[in-house]
C-alpha cells in the first residue's frame, strides 16, 4: 500500500521523548507535581476530563473512528496496524512493573479522583499510549502536504494524558511514557501499513468485513457497559449511533456491487 514515508529523523523523536520524560516517570517530581496538576484541573468538570479520558478507551475509539471505514478505510487501516504495538507497549510494563497510582501514595483529600479509585499498575498511561498511537497512526498516513492541518490529532491525544491525571488516574510521568510509546506505536503502525495489499481498502474485502464485525461488537459494548466513567454513558450512545450509520453505509456498499 502506498503510504508516506516517515523522514528518518522523526524516529528519534519518540526515544527523545521517552529520555526528556525520564525526570517525570522517574517521580523525582512526585507528588507535588500530581498534586498540582490535579488542582489546576479540578475546577473543570468531570465530563470534560472523562469525556478525553474515552478517547483512550479501545471500544469508544473505535465508534469514534467508524466513518473512516466508508470515509477513508486507509485511515482506519492505518491506527489499526499501530494498535497491536500500542497494546504490547502498554501491557507489558504493567504486567512486568507493580507501579503504584496516585491514590496509594497521596491524601485522597489532597486530590480529585473521578470514578474508580484505583491504586497500582499506573506505569505507563495505557489511555495515553492508545491516544497517541491512534493520532500518530492517522497522522503519518496521510499525504504530506496536508499533514498540518491534522495536528489536533495529538492535541486530543494530549488533552487524552491530561485527563488521566485530572482524574486522579495517572502521575504525569505515567503519562509522558504513554505518550513517546503510543507515538512509536503509531509510526510502527503506518511500516505494517505500507505492507499491506491495496484490496483491504475495498469495501467487499473480507478484512474489511472483518472490521465491520468488530465495529459491531464495540457498538453492542458501548451501549451496554460503562467505559471508564458513568458519565460518559451518554457519549458512548451518541457513538453507537455513529458506528449504527456507519456499518448502514457499509452494508450499502457491499450491497450495491452485488445487485449490479
Amino acid at each position: 500500500m502506498n503510504v508516506p514515508a516517515i523522514p528518518r529523523y522523526l524516529w528519534l523523536l519518540p526515544p527523545l521523548l521517552f529520555v526528556l520524560g525520564a525526570p517525570l516517570w522517574l517521580h523525582w517530581f512526585e507528588p507535588a507535581m500530581f498534586v498540582a496538576i490535579n488542582t489546576v484541573c479540578a475546577p473543570v468538570a468531570a465530563t470534560v476530563w472523562t469525556g478525553l479520558s474515552l478517547l483512550g478507551n479501545a471500544w469508544a475509539l473505535l465508534g469514534v473512528t467508524a466513518p473512516l471505514l466508508v470515509l477513508a478505510p486507509r485511515l482506519m487501516w492505518a491506527w489499526l496496524c499501530a494498535a497491536p504495538f500500542a497494546v504490547a507497549f502498554a501491557r507489558i510494563p504493567k504486567s512486568l512493573i507493580e507501579s503504584p497510582r496516585p491514590a496509594a501514595l497521596v491524601d485522597n483529600d489532597r486530590m480529585r479522583i473521578v470514578g474508580e479509585t484505583l491504586h497500582n499498575v499506573s506505569w505507563p498511561s495505557g489511555h495515553t499510549t492508545s491516544a497517541f498511537a491512534v493520532a500518530a497512526g492517522i497522522y503519518f498516513a496521510l499525504p504530506v502536504e496536508g499533514r498540518r492541518r491534522h495536528l489536533w490529532l495529538f492535541v486530543l491525544a494530549a488533552g487524552t494524558g491530561l485527563s488521566r491525571v485530572a482524574v486522579g488516574a495517572h502521575w504525569p510521568g505515567d503519562v509522558a511514557a504513554g505518550m513517546s510509546l503510543g507515538l512509536l506505536a503509531g509510526m510502527l503502525g503506518t511500516r505494517l501499513l505500507a505492507r499491506m495489499d491495496a484490496k483491504h481498502l475495498q469495501p467487499t474485502a473480507w478484512s474489511q468485513r472483518l472490521v465491520a464485525l468488530v465495529l459491531l461488537a464495540s457498538a453492542y459494548f458501548l451501549a451496554t457497559e460503562p467505559q471508564d466513567f458513568d458519565e460518559n454513558l451518554p457519549l458512548q450512545y451518541g457513538l453507537v449511533v455513529v458506528v449504527a450509520l456507519s456499518l448502514a453505509r457499509f452494508v450499502q456498499r457491499n450491497v450495491a456491487p452485488a445487485s449490479r
